[in-house]
Protein backbone atom coordinates (compact mmCIF):
# COMPACT_ATOMS: atom_id res chain seq x y z
CA UNK A 1 0.00 0.00 0.00
CA UNK A 2 1.28 3.80 -0.67
CA UNK A 3 1.04 5.99 2.08
CA UNK A 4 0.13 9.28 1.47
CA UNK A 5 2.44 11.59 3.41
CA UNK A 6 0.34 15.04 4.16
CA UNK A 7 2.16 18.11 4.68
CA UNK A 8 -0.01 19.35 7.64
CA UNK A 9 1.72 22.81 7.52
CA UNK A 10 0.86 23.35 4.53
CA UNK A 11 -2.52 22.81 4.88
CA UNK A 12 -2.52 25.29 7.84
CA UNK A 13 -0.63 27.99 5.85
CA UNK A 14 -3.52 27.54 3.11
CA UNK A 15 -6.16 27.65 5.26
CA UNK A 16 -4.80 30.94 7.08
CA UNK A 17 -4.43 32.71 3.50
CA UNK A 18 -7.75 31.35 2.27
CA UNK A 19 -9.37 32.70 5.68
CA UNK A 20 -7.30 36.05 5.22
CA UNK A 21 -8.38 36.19 1.44
CA UNK A 22 -12.15 35.40 1.90
CA UNK A 23 -12.18 38.25 4.93
CA UNK A 24 -10.44 40.53 3.57
CA UNK A 25 -12.10 40.28 0.24
CA UNK A 26 -15.77 40.66 2.23
CA UNK A 27 -13.92 43.64 4.33
CA UNK A 28 -12.52 45.47 1.25
CA UNK A 29 -16.45 44.49 -0.67
CA UNK A 30 -18.23 46.31 2.60
CA UNK A 31 -15.77 49.51 2.47
CA UNK A 32 -15.82 50.05 -0.81
CA UNK A 33 -19.91 50.87 -0.65
CA UNK A 34 -18.22 53.54 1.99
CA UNK A 35 -15.95 54.68 -0.70
CA UNK A 36 -18.28 54.51 -3.49
CA UNK A 37 -20.78 57.00 -1.64
CA UNK A 38 -17.82 59.43 -0.65
CA UNK A 39 -16.39 59.06 -3.81
CA UNK A 40 -19.64 60.50 -5.25
CA UNK A 41 -20.17 63.01 -2.56
CA UNK A 42 -17.07 64.43 -3.44
CA UNK A 43 -17.55 64.25 -7.32
CA UNK A 44 -21.29 65.74 -6.67
CA UNK A 45 -20.11 69.01 -3.66
CA UNK A 46 -21.71 66.66 -1.03
CA UNK A 47 -20.83 65.14 2.17
CA UNK A 48 -22.07 61.78 2.11
CA UNK A 49 -21.98 58.91 4.78
CA UNK A 50 -21.12 61.15 8.59
CA UNK A 51 -23.84 59.41 11.20
CA UNK A 52 -23.14 56.04 11.72
CA UNK A 53 -19.56 56.58 13.11
CA UNK A 54 -16.60 58.96 12.56
CA UNK A 55 -16.58 59.75 9.22
CA UNK A 56 -19.53 57.34 8.43
CA UNK A 57 -17.23 54.73 8.75
CA UNK A 58 -19.81 52.24 10.94
CA UNK A 59 -22.17 53.15 7.70
CA UNK A 60 -21.54 49.56 5.96
CA UNK A 61 -22.20 47.81 9.07
CA UNK A 62 -25.01 49.67 9.75
CA UNK A 63 -26.27 48.74 5.90
CA UNK A 64 -25.32 45.01 6.35
CA UNK A 65 -27.28 44.78 9.55
CA UNK A 66 -30.45 46.37 7.96
CA UNK A 67 -30.17 43.76 4.84
CA UNK A 68 -29.20 40.69 7.20
CA UNK A 69 -32.56 41.75 9.89
CA UNK A 70 -34.87 42.46 6.86
CA UNK A 71 -37.51 39.71 5.96
CA UNK A 72 -37.19 36.76 4.00
CA UNK A 73 -39.22 37.32 1.28
CA UNK A 74 -39.62 34.34 -1.81
CA UNK A 75 -42.55 35.11 -4.64
CA UNK A 76 -44.98 32.12 -4.96
CA UNK A 77 -44.69 32.07 -8.49
CA UNK A 78 -40.83 31.89 -7.94
CA UNK A 79 -38.80 28.85 -8.65
CA UNK A 80 -37.57 28.30 -5.00
CA UNK A 81 -34.88 26.12 -5.37
CA UNK A 82 -33.05 28.15 -8.21
CA UNK A 83 -34.10 31.42 -6.53
CA UNK A 84 -31.72 30.74 -3.69
CA UNK A 85 -29.07 29.21 -5.95
CA UNK A 86 -28.61 32.41 -7.89
CA UNK A 87 -27.07 34.66 -5.74
CA UNK A 88 -24.99 31.93 -3.69
CA UNK A 89 -23.36 31.18 -7.04
CA UNK A 90 -23.08 34.81 -8.13
CA UNK A 91 -21.05 35.14 -4.53
CA UNK A 92 -18.78 32.04 -4.57
CA UNK A 93 -17.62 32.35 -8.24
CA UNK A 94 -16.76 35.97 -7.18
CA UNK A 95 -14.73 34.76 -4.06
CA UNK A 96 -12.87 31.90 -6.54
CA UNK A 97 -11.01 34.02 -8.73
CA UNK A 98 -9.10 35.19 -5.70
CA UNK A 99 -7.51 31.84 -5.20
CA UNK A 100 -4.80 32.06 -8.54
CA UNK A 101 -3.70 35.66 -7.54
CA UNK A 102 -0.17 35.89 -6.34
CA UNK A 103 -0.96 38.30 -3.67
CA UNK A 104 3.15 38.62 -2.77
CA UNK A 105 6.50 36.89 -3.21
CA UNK A 106 7.60 33.22 -2.02
CA UNK A 107 8.68 33.72 2.09
CA UNK A 108 11.59 31.76 2.73
CA UNK A 109 12.03 30.66 6.33
CA UNK A 110 15.09 30.97 8.64
CA UNK A 111 14.61 26.53 8.60
CA UNK A 112 14.08 26.75 4.72
CA UNK A 113 10.23 26.49 3.99
CA UNK A 114 8.70 28.69 1.11
CA UNK A 115 5.87 29.95 2.47
CA UNK A 116 3.68 30.84 -0.90
CA UNK A 117 1.18 33.85 -0.58
CA UNK A 118 -0.84 32.50 -3.52
CA UNK A 119 -3.57 29.91 -2.80
CA UNK A 120 -3.43 28.17 -5.83
CA UNK A 121 -0.61 27.79 -8.55
CA UNK A 122 -1.99 26.60 -11.54
CA UNK A 123 0.25 26.50 -15.11
CA UNK A 124 -3.56 27.98 -17.37
CA UNK A 125 -4.12 30.78 -14.30
CA UNK A 126 -5.34 32.73 -17.08
CA UNK A 127 -7.87 29.95 -18.28
CA UNK A 128 -9.11 29.34 -14.77
CA UNK A 129 -10.28 33.16 -14.65
CA UNK A 130 -11.95 33.14 -17.64
CA UNK A 131 -13.97 30.00 -16.95
CA UNK A 132 -14.99 31.26 -13.45
CA UNK A 133 -15.99 34.67 -14.80
CA UNK A 134 -18.00 33.21 -17.73
CA UNK A 135 -19.97 31.12 -14.78
CA UNK A 136 -20.77 33.82 -13.15
CA UNK A 137 -22.78 34.99 -15.02
CA UNK A 138 -25.41 32.07 -14.68
CA UNK A 139 -25.76 33.49 -10.98
CA UNK A 140 -27.38 36.13 -12.85
CA UNK A 141 -29.39 34.22 -15.16
CA UNK A 142 -30.61 32.08 -12.70
CA UNK A 143 -31.93 34.77 -10.43
CA UNK A 144 -33.77 36.20 -13.36
CA UNK A 145 -35.02 33.55 -14.85
CA UNK A 146 -36.67 31.69 -11.17
CA UNK A 147 -37.69 35.16 -10.01
CA UNK A 148 -40.90 34.41 -12.78
CA UNK A 149 -40.62 38.46 -13.14
CA UNK A 150 -40.79 40.06 -16.75
CA UNK A 151 -38.77 42.72 -15.95
CA UNK A 152 -35.74 40.54 -14.33
CA UNK A 153 -36.11 37.88 -16.87
CA UNK A 154 -35.23 40.98 -19.45
CA UNK A 155 -32.69 41.48 -17.42
CA UNK A 156 -30.67 38.11 -16.54
CA UNK A 157 -30.35 38.14 -20.84
CA UNK A 158 -29.35 41.36 -21.15
CA UNK A 159 -26.71 40.51 -18.76
CA UNK A 160 -26.15 37.05 -20.46
CA UNK A 161 -25.42 38.96 -23.92
CA UNK A 162 -23.42 41.46 -22.76
CA UNK A 163 -20.98 38.95 -20.94
CA UNK A 164 -20.73 36.70 -24.07
CA UNK A 165 -20.04 39.76 -26.57
CA UNK A 166 -17.49 41.46 -24.48
CA UNK A 167 -15.80 38.22 -23.06
CA UNK A 168 -14.37 37.53 -26.87
CA UNK A 169 -12.81 40.65 -27.28
CA UNK A 170 -11.42 40.22 -23.57
CA UNK A 171 -10.18 37.40 -24.50
CA UNK A 172 -8.23 38.40 -27.82
CA UNK A 173 -6.76 40.92 -26.29
CA UNK A 174 -5.38 38.84 -23.65
CA UNK A 175 -3.71 36.48 -26.57
CA UNK A 176 -1.39 39.75 -28.04
CA UNK A 177 -0.04 39.55 -23.91
CA UNK A 178 0.20 35.52 -23.59
CA UNK A 179 2.00 35.76 -27.04
CA UNK A 180 4.75 37.93 -25.17
CA UNK A 181 4.76 36.33 -22.33
CA UNK A 182 4.69 33.06 -23.18
CA UNK A 183 2.99 31.69 -20.51
CA UNK A 184 -1.00 31.36 -18.65
CA UNK A 185 0.67 31.01 -15.17
CA UNK A 186 -0.67 34.40 -13.47
CA UNK A 187 3.17 33.93 -11.24
CA UNK A 188 5.38 33.57 -14.06
CA UNK A 189 4.11 36.78 -15.80
CA UNK A 190 4.12 38.73 -12.73
CA UNK A 191 7.77 37.52 -12.14
CA UNK A 192 9.00 38.76 -15.90
CA UNK A 193 7.47 42.11 -14.90
CA UNK A 194 10.22 42.28 -12.28
CA UNK A 195 10.91 45.67 -10.92
CA UNK A 196 9.80 48.76 -13.07
CA UNK A 197 12.84 49.12 -15.69
CA UNK A 198 14.57 46.14 -17.71
CA UNK A 199 17.10 46.14 -20.18
CA UNK A 200 16.18 49.28 -21.16
CA UNK A 201 12.35 49.50 -20.79
CA UNK A 202 9.73 49.73 -18.21
CA UNK A 203 9.30 46.24 -17.25
CA UNK A 204 5.04 46.18 -17.10
CA UNK A 205 2.95 44.96 -19.62
CA UNK A 206 1.21 48.36 -19.34
CA UNK A 207 3.91 50.16 -21.48
CA UNK A 208 4.30 46.81 -23.56
CA UNK A 209 0.38 46.18 -24.33
CA UNK A 210 -1.32 49.75 -23.78
CA UNK A 211 -3.48 49.33 -26.84
CA UNK A 212 -4.40 45.59 -24.60
CA UNK A 213 -5.04 46.95 -21.48
CA UNK A 214 -7.56 49.76 -22.47
CA UNK A 215 -9.46 46.71 -24.68
CA UNK A 216 -9.14 44.75 -21.64
CA UNK A 217 -10.04 46.92 -19.10
CA UNK A 218 -13.17 48.11 -20.53
CA UNK A 219 -14.30 44.71 -21.55
CA UNK A 220 -13.83 44.67 -17.51
CA UNK A 221 -16.42 47.29 -16.73
CA UNK A 222 -18.63 45.68 -18.96
CA UNK A 223 -18.00 41.98 -17.07
CA UNK A 224 -18.94 43.66 -14.15
CA UNK A 225 -22.04 45.02 -15.13
CA UNK A 226 -20.37 48.61 -13.82
CA UNK A 227 -21.67 52.06 -15.23
CA UNK A 228 -21.26 53.28 -18.16
CA UNK A 229 -22.42 49.19 -19.19
CA UNK A 230 -25.23 48.37 -16.01
CA UNK A 231 -27.43 47.88 -18.78
CA UNK A 232 -28.68 44.84 -16.44
CA UNK A 233 -29.11 47.41 -13.24
CA UNK A 234 -30.93 49.91 -15.32
CA UNK A 235 -33.26 51.08 -13.02
CA UNK A 236 -34.96 53.46 -16.06
CA UNK A 237 -35.91 50.84 -18.20
CA UNK A 238 -36.03 47.61 -15.66
CA UNK A 239 -36.64 48.99 -12.49
CA UNK A 240 -34.18 46.82 -9.94
CA UNK A 241 -32.83 44.20 -13.14
CA UNK A 242 -32.41 40.80 -12.11
CA UNK A 243 -32.71 41.63 -8.19
CA UNK A 244 -35.98 43.06 -7.72
CA UNK A 245 -37.48 40.18 -6.46
CA UNK A 246 -34.65 39.85 -3.91
CA UNK A 247 -34.61 40.99 0.19
CA UNK A 248 -32.80 40.86 2.72
CA UNK A 249 -29.10 38.76 2.12
CA UNK A 250 -30.17 37.25 -0.86
CA UNK A 251 -30.23 40.64 -2.40
CA UNK A 252 -26.92 41.20 -0.15
CA UNK A 253 -25.20 38.45 -1.51
CA UNK A 254 -25.84 39.88 -4.95
CA UNK A 255 -24.81 43.10 -4.11
CA UNK A 256 -21.23 42.15 -2.19
CA UNK A 257 -20.40 39.71 -5.19
CA UNK A 258 -20.48 43.08 -7.64
CA UNK A 259 -17.82 44.70 -5.29
CA UNK A 260 -15.73 41.69 -4.48
CA UNK A 261 -15.57 41.17 -8.16
CA UNK A 262 -14.68 44.56 -8.56
CA UNK A 263 -11.63 44.19 -5.62
CA UNK A 264 -10.64 40.55 -7.33
CA UNK A 265 -10.91 42.22 -11.10
CA UNK A 266 -9.04 45.14 -10.40
CA UNK A 267 -6.57 42.81 -8.67
CA UNK A 268 -5.93 40.61 -12.10
CA UNK A 269 -5.83 43.71 -13.64
CA UNK A 270 -2.85 45.05 -11.76
CA UNK A 271 -0.99 41.80 -11.74
CA UNK A 272 -1.43 41.16 -15.98
CA UNK A 273 -0.24 44.72 -16.18
CA UNK A 274 1.30 46.76 -13.59
CA UNK A 275 3.65 44.24 -12.09
CA UNK A 276 1.51 42.77 -9.68
CA UNK A 277 3.32 43.09 -6.11
CA UNK A 278 6.09 44.59 -7.90
CA UNK A 279 7.10 48.34 -7.56
CA UNK A 280 10.32 50.58 -8.73
CA UNK A 281 13.58 49.80 -6.82
CA UNK A 282 12.24 47.06 -5.33
CA UNK A 283 15.71 45.53 -5.81
CA UNK A 284 17.00 47.86 -3.31
CA UNK A 285 14.22 47.51 -0.63
CA UNK A 286 14.88 44.16 -0.28
CA UNK A 287 18.86 44.11 -0.12
CA UNK A 288 17.71 47.01 2.76
CA UNK A 289 15.36 44.29 4.48
CA UNK A 290 17.30 41.05 3.79
CA UNK A 291 18.25 40.23 7.37
CA UNK A 292 14.26 40.60 7.98
CA UNK A 293 12.80 39.48 4.52
CA UNK A 294 9.29 39.42 6.17
CA UNK A 295 9.40 43.29 5.81
CA UNK A 296 10.18 42.44 2.54
CA UNK A 297 7.08 40.54 1.70
CA UNK A 298 4.68 43.06 3.50
CA UNK A 299 6.19 45.68 1.29
CA UNK A 300 5.43 44.00 -1.60
CA UNK A 301 1.66 43.13 -0.63
CA UNK A 302 1.05 46.69 0.44
CA UNK A 303 2.43 47.85 -3.05
CA UNK A 304 0.24 45.53 -4.82
CA UNK A 305 -3.13 46.50 -2.24
CA UNK A 306 -2.09 50.29 -3.28
CA UNK A 307 -2.39 49.54 -6.39
CA UNK A 308 -5.65 48.14 -6.59
CA UNK A 309 -7.37 50.32 -4.22
CA UNK A 310 -6.48 53.53 -7.25
CA UNK A 311 -7.93 50.55 -9.38
CA UNK A 312 -10.85 50.81 -7.69
CA UNK A 313 -11.23 54.56 -7.26
CA UNK A 314 -10.75 54.49 -10.87
CA UNK A 315 -13.87 52.45 -11.48
CA UNK A 316 -15.50 54.55 -8.82
CA UNK A 317 -14.79 58.05 -10.58
CA UNK A 318 -15.42 56.58 -14.24
CA UNK A 319 -19.15 55.10 -12.34
CA UNK A 320 -19.83 59.07 -11.04
CA UNK A 321 -18.51 60.52 -14.36
CA UNK A 322 -20.01 59.03 -17.82
CA UNK A 323 -23.47 58.84 -18.50
CA UNK A 324 -25.21 55.13 -19.89
CA UNK A 325 -24.99 53.46 -22.73
CA UNK A 326 -27.91 52.76 -24.85
CA UNK A 327 -28.09 48.63 -25.66
CA UNK A 328 -27.57 48.99 -29.08
CA UNK A 329 -24.65 51.28 -28.38
CA UNK A 330 -23.64 48.96 -26.14
CA UNK A 331 -23.27 46.02 -28.40
CA UNK A 332 -22.45 47.99 -31.53
CA UNK A 333 -18.99 48.59 -28.99
CA UNK A 334 -18.37 45.74 -28.72
CA UNK A 335 -19.25 43.44 -31.82
CA UNK A 336 -17.90 46.57 -34.14
CA UNK A 337 -14.85 48.25 -32.21
CA UNK A 338 -13.66 46.32 -29.64
CA UNK A 339 -13.27 42.73 -31.03
CA UNK A 340 -11.85 44.00 -34.71
CA UNK A 341 -9.48 46.31 -32.61
CA UNK A 342 -8.27 43.36 -30.67
CA UNK A 343 -7.67 41.13 -33.33
CA UNK A 344 -5.52 44.03 -35.01
CA UNK A 345 -3.37 44.97 -31.76
CA UNK A 346 -3.36 40.68 -31.65
CA UNK A 347 -1.60 40.64 -35.35
CA UNK A 348 0.10 43.60 -34.97
CA UNK A 349 1.68 42.39 -32.09
CA UNK A 350 2.54 39.38 -33.68
CA UNK A 351 4.34 40.81 -36.60
CA UNK A 352 6.37 42.75 -33.79
CA UNK A 353 7.35 39.52 -32.18
CA UNK A 354 8.81 37.93 -35.42
CA UNK A 355 10.76 40.92 -36.97
CA UNK A 356 12.16 41.45 -33.24
CA UNK A 357 13.01 36.99 -33.24
CA UNK A 358 14.18 37.53 -36.58
CA UNK A 359 16.62 40.31 -35.62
Amino acid sequence: MLLLQIDTALIIEKVILISVILMGSLGIAMYATWGERKVAAVMQDRIGPNRAGPFGLLQPLADGLKLFFKEEIIPDRSTRFIFILGPCLAMLTALMTSAIVPWGPDLVTDSGRVISFQVADISIGILFVFGVVSLGVYGVMLGGWASNNKFSLLSSIRAASQAISYELAMGISLIALLMLTGTLSLREIVAQQHGFWNDGYFSWNFFKQPVGFVIFLTCAFAELNRAPFDLPECESELNMGYHQEYSSMKLGFYLFAEYINMFVSSAIIVTLFFGGYNFPFMDQVQHATLAHPILFTICCIMALLTKVVCMILFFMFVRWTLPRFRYDQLMKLGWRSLIPLALVNMLVTGVLILWVFKK
